[in-house]
C-alpha cells in the first residue's frame, strides 16, 4: 500500500537519517489475516545497514510512525516484524473517497497516475505474413495487450508494435506464386484477394519445391524486391496487406485495436547504419567471413564464444540486425525508457545476447529498462504440443471460433427454453462471444508465465473456480442486485457514507483497498496472473459477503443508510471487476 509506504519512509528518514535505505516491498500482506493486514519486515535489512539491533529498530519506528489514521497499535512480532491492522474507521474513509464512476474508456476508480510517468514500447504477437496466425501467437497477443493496458492505466505512455515479418526470401516464392495465379495482381494490386492463407503457402511451397522454373523465378523476385523494383514492391505490399488484413479480422474479435504494424522492411535503411556505427564502437569483428559481436559470458558447448551474427559472409543481413536496429529506433526516434518484449522462452538466449548488445553499445542509460517477458507454451489437453487431429498447426481464428460456439452450447445448457429468464437470441450471440473469447483470454493469463499450460475448453467454460465465466456472471450478478433492489447502481451518490461493521463487510472492504497495490506489483513485475488471482479473492469476499447466512441483508437492509451503504459496497465491488477484467482484455456484460 502506497500511504503505508509514505508513512514508514519519513518515519525511517526522520528516526536513522534522510539518507537511509527504504524499499517500498518490505511492506506485504500479511499470509495469515491472524497477525494482521499489513507486516513491515524492514528492521532486519534496516539492522544490517545500521548496525542495530532488528527490535530496537522495530521499537523505534513502531514509536515514531504516524498510523493512527490506518492502523491499531503496530504489534512488533519475532526478530522485529512489525504487524498493521487496518482500522474499521480507515477502510470506510478509503471506499466513501472512490469517486464517481467515469465515463472514459476504463474506471480508474480514483487511483493516481504513477509519478514517474514513462514511454514504453510493447512488442507484441508478431505473426509471420506468410502464414496465417496460429495458436502459437495467442500467448504473445493476450499477454502483451493485457500488460498495455495495465501500464496505461497507471499512467504510462504505451506503444504496441506488432514487429511482423514481412520480409525475406520466403517472399519471393509467394510473390511468385501470386504472379502465377493472380496475373492481374500485376496492374491492380488492390485487387489481391486471398481467402485461405495458409493454402496459398502449402502451394506456393509446393511449387518452389518440384520446379526449378518457379525456384529460380522466385530467387530472381528476391533480388527485385531487395533491389526496391517497383512492380515487384506493388506486389508484395499488396500481399502484406491482404496478410494483415486475415491478422486484424482476430485483432478486433480478440479486442486488441491500438496495436501498430512496424514489420521487419520497416529498418531496412536503418540496417546498414546500425551495424556501421557498432562497428565504428569497436563491437564488430569479422569471424569466418561475418560480422560479428562477442559478448562476455555468452559460450558455446565447447567454451567458446558465442557469435551474435549481424552480417551474414554473403553481406546479408539477418533478423540479429534488425532488432538491433528496432532497439535504436525505439530508444532514440520514439524515446522509449522501458522495452518489453513479448517473446516465448526459447528465445531466452536471443534477447540476453540482444541487451547485453545494447548495454556495451551505450544506447541505453541504466534507467532503461530491457525486459524479455518470456512465456510457456500452451499445451493440448493431453500435455503434448497443441494441434489438429491430423497433426497440423491449429489456426488461431478457428480456436477463437470453436470457444465462442463452445460457450453458446454452455449458455443453452444453462437456461432452459421454459426459463422465464430467456434471453433473445441477439442475448445469447453477445454473451457467447464474450464468454468464449474471455475465457481463452482468462485461462491463458491466469498462469504463470513461465509454465507450460493445458488448454481445456471444458474447464475455461466452467462456471466455478478462477474462470472467465466465474467472473463474468459475478459481476453480471451483482449488477442484478440494484435491479432486484430497484436502483440504478451506477446513479448512487458518490458521497453516501459506507460504513464497516461485520466481519464480510470489513474482509469485502480489505480486498476492494488492495486494487491499486496489485495494479503497482503488476507494473513492476509484468505478472497478469496476481490479477486474476485477486479478481477471484474478490468475488469470493462478496460472495460471503453476499449470503444471508454467513454474511449481511443488502436488498432489505435497515435502517436505510445501511442499505445505502451495503449497495454502494455492491457497486463499488463490481466496478472493480469490471476494471480488472478490462485490464486483462476482457469485456463484461450486464445480464447472463
Amino acid at each position: 500500500m502506497k500511504l503505508l509506504g509514505d508513512r514508514f519512509r519519513s518515519a525511517v528518514g526522520s528516526s536513522f537519517g534522510d539518507d537511509c535505505p527504504f524499499d517500498e516491498q518490505w511492506i506485504k500482506p500479511c499470509n495469515d489475516p491472524r497477525f494482521g493486514d499489513y507486516q513491515f519486515n524492514g528492521a532486519l535489512p534496516l539492522a544490517k545497514s545500521l548496525q542495530k539491533k532488528p527490535r530496537d529498530i522495530a521499537e523505534t519506528l513502531a514509536g515514531c510512525v504516524e498510523l493512527a489514521d490506518i492502523s491499531a497499535p503496530l504489534e512488533i512480532a519475532g526478530p522485529g516484524f512489525l504487524n498493521i491492522r487496518l482500522t474499521n474507521a480507515y477502510l470506510s474513509n478509503a471506499l466513501t473517497s472512490i469517486p464517481a464512476g467515469e465515463t472514459s474508456e476504463y474506471d480508474r476508480l480514483g487511483l493516481q497516475f504513477d509519478e514517474a510517468a514513462e514511454t514504453v514500447v510493447v512488442d507484441m504477437s508478431s505473426p509471420n505474413l506468410a502464414k496465417e496466425m496460429h495458436v502459437g501467437h495467442l500467448r504473445s497477443t493476450v499477454i502483451g495487450e493485457s500488460v498495455s493496458r495495465i501500464l496505461e492505466f497507471a499512467g504510462h505512455t504505451v506503444e504496441r508494435v506488432n514487429h511482423v515479418g514481412d520480409w525475406g526470401t520466403q517472399f519471393g516464392m509467394l510473390i511468385t506464386h501470386l504472379r502465377d495465379v493472380q496475373p492481374d495482381v500485376i496492374s491492380d494490386p488492390d485487387s489481391l484477394a486471398i481467402g485461405d492463407l495458409e493454402a496459398f503457402y502449402v502451394a506456393a511451397k509446393k511449387a518452389f519445391d518440384s520446379s526449378e522454373d518457379f525456384a529460380n523465378r522466385a530467387r530472381q523476385a528476391v533480388v527485385q524486391l531487395q533491389g526496391g523494383d517497383e512492380e515487384t514492391l506493388a506486389v508484395w505490399r499488396a500481399f502484406c496487406d491482404e496478410s494483415l488484413r486475415h491478422c486484424h479480422a482476430i485483432y478486433d474479435r480478440l479486442g486488441i485495436t491500438k496495436l501498430e504494424d512496424r514489420g521487419e522492411s520497416f529498418y531496412n535503411d536503418q540496417l546498414a547504419p546500425t551495424v556501421q556505427e557498432l562497428t565504428d564502437a569497436g563491437m564488430v569483428e569479422t569471424s569466418d567471413g561475418a560480422e560479428c559481436i562477442f559478448l562476455d559470458d555468452f559460450k558455446n558447448r565447447d567454451g567458446e564464444p558465442l557469435p551474435m551474427i549481424v552480417r551474414k559472409s554473403d553481406g546479408g543481413f539477418n533478423y540479429s540486425a534488425t532488432d538491433l536496429a528496432a532497439v535504436r529506433h525505439r530508444l532514440r526516434d520514439v524515446g522509449a525508457t522501458r522495452l518489453i518484449y513479448v517473446v516465448g522462452i526459447p528465445q531466452q538466449q536471443h534477447f540476453a545476447m540482444l541487451f547485453a548488445a545494447i548495454r556495451k553499445s551505450g544506447w541505453a542509460a541504466d534507467s532503461v529498462r530491457l525486459e524479455h517477458l518470456a512465456f510457456g507454451s500452451m499445451l493440448g489437453r493431453d500435455g503434448k504440443p497443441f494441434k489438429t487431429r491430423d497433426g497440423g498447426t491449429v489456426k488461431l481464428k478457428n480456436l477463437l471460433e470453436e470457444a465462442v460456439q463452445a460457450a453458446r452450447a454452455a449458455i443453452d445448457e444453462r437456461q432452459g427454453d421454459d426459463d422465464d429468464r430467456a434471453l433473445s437470441e441477439s442475448q445469447k450471440q453477445a454473451i457467447s462471444e464474450a464468454v468464449g473469447i474471455g475465457a481463452v483470454k482468462y485461462a491463458d493469463l491466469s498462469h504463470s508465465l513461465t509454465t507450460d499450460y493445458r488448454f481445456d475448453m471444458e474447464q475455461m467454460l466452467s462456471f466455478e473456480g478462477n474462470t472467465a465465466p466465474y467472473m463474468l456472471y459475478a459481476y453480471a450478478r451483482i449488477r442484478s442486485i440494484g435491479r432486484k433492489a430497484d436502483i440504478d447502481l451506477d446513479a448512487l451518490p458518490a458521497d453516501a457514507p459506507i460504513t464497516i461493521e461485520h466481519d464480510a463487510e470489513i474482509a469485502l472492504a480489505k480486498m476492494i483497498t488492495r486494487f491499486p497495490e496489485v495494479i503497482s506489483q503488476i507494473v513492476r513485475d509484468l505478472r497478469p496472473n496476481v490479477l486474476t488471482e485477486y479478481l477471484y479473492e474478490l468475488t469470493k469476499a462478496f460472495s460471503r459477503f453476499y449470503d444471508r447466512r454467513h454474511g449481511v441483508r443488502v436488498t432489505d437492509a435497515e435502517p436505510e443508510s445501511t442499505r445505502m451503504s451495503r449497495l454502494r459496497l455492491c457497486q463499488i465491488t463490481a466496478r472493480t471487476i469490471k476494471s480488472g477484467l478490462y485490464l486483462l482484455g476482457i469485456d463484461t456484460i450486464e445480464q447472463m
